[in-house]
């Protein structure tokens, strides 16, 4: 799946594919012809091929300041860990092209659990109830996920907890209350849903291993990363203290208790993905998501769409 800076960038993609493709098609009819009506003009793009910045400008975050001077304050191990720009490696196939995991790669939760950090555009359909499986929350004029149903086709398509919807069906959302996105989502037609969103920033995905006796390595409380074990797969693979599970094995942890956690881990498989998140960014996400969780959960007048 492609990245995008951002949502004009997308759109500028996608129209200079369109025109790439026409120009190929052009291209393969005058060399099979004498002459042509009108002259082909190149498409433009970078000489070196590279995309300047994939996250570029993220001052804010569900009213949460994150400029240069808030992360270096709050998440100094982010401050010299994101670059100014980034470059986006070429991709064969499928979500795992190009990475070297003779251990992982046949891991379903990591496939699931891949983090963009970008715009991505996402196609969704509805259940045999009609339902995509989700709820949306307005915070500061934006469309936040707030819940995700597990299993269903917002699951399925990788909606996530805390995503921007940017959105609907080629209709902006910004400034929109919660009921008229929800509105969408009811009157949109069984396939073929489009969905573009925002990932949630500074998230990532860590691959574990379990050794002999089945453990990976750390330690949780409250769904807090509070301990890692020494020379453990966690230790080793660069997990770390002070942040928020959000996903194992790409399922949705947000919300749920410690012991059903520990027992998506122990079910989980050899390999384990966690999602994880600095927790300075999850108490926001959770401290502004919890007035619609606690409202949707007591007002059956919020229904899941």
């Amino acid at each position: 799946m492609a990245l995008y800076p951002s949502l004009e960038d997308m759109k500028i993609d996608q129209l200079t594919r369109a025109q790439s493709q026409g120009e190929s098609q052009y291209m393969a009819l005058q060399s099979t012809t004498a002459s042509l009506p009108y002259p082909v003009s190149p498409v433009s793009k970078p000489a070196d091929g590279r995309i300047p910045n994939l996250y570029p400008v993220l001052n804010d975050f569900m009213g949460l300041e994150l400029s240069e001077a808030a992360v270096a304050c709050n998440m100094p191990q982010y401050a010299v860990a994101i670059p100014a720009s980034t470059e986006i490696a070429p991709v064969s196939s499928g979500p795992l092209a190009g990475m070297i995991a003779p251990l992982s790669g046949q891991s379903l939760g990591l496939q699931r659990a891949q983090v963009t950090h970008g715009i991505r555009e996402l196609t969704v359909c509805k259940d045999g109830s009609g339902k995509v499986g989700l709820r949306v929350q307005a915070i500061n004029n934006g469309i936040f996920v707030c819940l995700v149903s597990k299993g269903s086709p917002a699951a399925l398509a990788g909606l996530r907890f805390g995503d921007q919807i940017l959105q609907v069906n080629g209709i902006s959302v910004a400034g929109y209350t919660m009921d008229k996105v929800h509105e969408f989502f009811r009157k949109s037609p069984v396939n073929g849903i489009s969905v573009v969103v925002r990932d949630r920033p500074f998230e990532r995905t860590v691959t574990l291993h379990k050794d002999s006796a089945g453990h990976i390595g750390f330690h949780f409380k409250n769904g807090k990363i509070i301990g890692l074990v020494k020379d453990s797969s966690a230790a080793r693979n660069g997990l770390l203290t002070e942040h928020h599970l959000l996903e194992v094995n790409g399922q949705n942890v947000v919300g749920i208790k410690d012991k059903e956690i520990t027992a998506l881990i122990e079910e989980g498989g050899t390999v384990i993905t966690v999602t994880i998140i600095p927790s300075f960014v999850y108490d926001h996400m959770v401290k502004k998501m919890a007035p619609s969780l606690l409202k949707s959960s007591m007002d059956h007048s919020v229904p899941e769409v």
